[in-house]
């Protein structure tokens, strides 16, 4: 990942992240620019970028979960088939306000997801955010939730990949 892409992807995630129900602000920037080198490097990783006239509008990533790996500080173990299958983590799926609401996210989680070949992808999101019911329209469901380091409840997803391959 070139600094320039690890730049662009700070300011959206800045954007995009400074709204409710998060809040984050320059500190939580910082942190994710500094630590989005080491996402890159991690088994499985995927990008996947939307741009209008040469701005970055929005950006989906993850890297590969193994067979039977979950997310830390997970409050209860997925189903089992969930937990012994590889899973793809989805990290960060983020928009541009301004471009919200004509399809550029869906885009970009379809082909993230369609560069994968993992059986099931599995992401936490906030519950409160407004992308915790999309996930719930395009059929993500909850199989638990855990806590964020500084304290926040996440609802952890799953979504069954392998009936499109």
């Amino acid at each position: 990942m070139t600094p320039e892409q690890v730049h662009a992807l700070a300011d959206l995630y800045g954007i995009v992240y400074a709204e409710p129900p998060y809040g984050e602000g320059p500190e939580e920037v910082a942190g994710f620019r500094n630590g989005l080198p080491e996402e890159a490097r991690r088994p499985g990783f995927t990008l996947i970028t939307a741009h209008d006239q040469g701005v970055l509008v929005g950006a989906a990533y993850g890297w590969t979960m193994g067979s039977g790996r979950w997310w830390r500080r997970a409050g209860q173990d997925p189903p089992a088939d969930v937990r012994e299958a590889d899973k793809f983590a989805v990290m960060e799926w983020i928009v541009r306000p301004a471009q919200r609401g004509r399809g550029v996210g869906a885009e970009l989680m379809r082909r993230l997801l369609d560069a994968r070949s993992e059986p099931v992808a599995t992401l936490a999101s906030n519950p409160r955010s407004a992308a915790r019911t999309i996930y719930a329209r395009a059929g993500w469901v909850q199989v638990g939730d855990t806590t964020t380091p500084w304290g926040a409840r996440m609802d952890l997803l799953v979504l069954r990949t392998s009936a499109k391959r």
